[in-house]
């Protein structure tokens, strides 16, 4: 029996239909591990120890009322045998931060994702890595050079380098003239580049979420735009749908999976339109419900079979 910690968003406001954290954390306690919770802002440094400033839990599938908390209580994180990092982005200096002070406790406790990877492999840059499975991509904060990868593309999507969950995504058809104006208000809310890439016309046809775990995928859910929408996120109206994966798809997944494995990134899930890899999220990757529903696969027991080797292998 393992225990564990889950650094996440309040877990009282979770979909526990929906959400992969609730999922995971569910299948460690099936297992016989013990949970504890805290939020980020209950992590801090403390004269040489990394504690957690949070509640042990009890977790159960009913609709408002599927969690007990303990009192709250400060634990330094080596008495964890594993912490999970999950909290959902905005991917900024708050995340950055969160992911140094883990890093100081990764010599004692097993951190899943291994955050120095997750803090040096953000989504829509990891992808970069890998220019010939992915769209034309341009990264920039100068307006010339999008006008000019626009003026090459024509019809391009653009939206924030560190954003999440479709905020901020625009589709740029060859018509439109808002480039400008979109640049004025992006870099007058911060000072971080923008994505530009070319569009990719099969997202009509849905944004394949495909889960990997340990580098190996091991299905997908496809996730297709509501009519008149782009965005093929479910909280913005995208219906997930049962997927297979594709030969394509494996080979992207051969191509980025011993990346992901060699750096610690247990569960991963990527985005892919078409033939093309457009994201691979590393920070709180979702979907596992979905896909579970989908094809009965228990894909948090898989996840769980990979992190009880890795304790494992630590113990012998």
């Amino acid at each position: 029996m393992a225990s564990v910690a889950f650094q996440m968003d309040p877990i009282g406001a979770v979909d526990i239909d929906a959400d992969s954290s609730f999922r995971l954390a569910e299948a460690a306690q099936e297992r016989g591990h013990t949970l504890f919770f805290y939020t980020p802002d209950g992590l801090s440094w403390d004269e040489g120890t990394v504690m957690a400033r949070g509640q042990d839990m009890t977790l159960r599938r009913v609709f408002g009322d599927h969690v007990t908390l303990g009192e709250t209580r400060s634990a330094p994180l080596s008495e964890f045998d594993v912490v999970w990092l999950r909290q959902d982005p905005p991917f900024d200096m708050g995340y950055i931060t969160s992911t140094h002070l883990l890093d100081l406790a990764a010599t004692e406790t097993l951190i899943v994702n291994d955050p120095f990877w997750v803090r040096n492999f953000p989504e829509k840059l990891l992808v970069l890595r890998f220019p010939d499975l992915t769209p034309p991509t341009m990264i920039a904060r100068d307006l010339g050079s999008l006008r000019v990868f626009k003026d090459t593309h024509g019809d391009i999507i653009l939206k924030p380098l560190y954003g999440n969950g479709g905020a901020g995504v625009f589709r740029l058809p060859d018509s439109d003239r808002n480039l400008n104006a979109l640049h004025e208000l992006f870099v007058g809310m911060n000072r971080e580049p923008l994505i530009a890439q070319k569009f990719l016309p099969d997202v009509s046809a849905g944004d394949k979420r495909i889960i990997l775990v340990d580098g190996h995928p091991v299905g997908a859910i496809n996730r297709v735009p509501a009519e008149g929408e782009t965005r093929s996120n479910m909280h913005v109206g995208g219906r997930a749908d049962p997927s297979e994966l594709t030969p394509r798809d494996r080979e992207i997944c051969d191509a980025i999976g011993p990346t992901l494995r060699d750096h610690g990134q247990v569960f991963v899930g990527i985005d892919v339109i078409g033939d093309c890899l457009t994201e691979i999220n590393v920070t709180s990757p979702t979907g596992i419900q979905e896909l579970e529903r989908f094809d009965g696969t228990d894909i948090a027991g898989r996840i769980w079979d990979v992190i009880e080797a890795k304790l494992a292998g630590a113990q012998g």
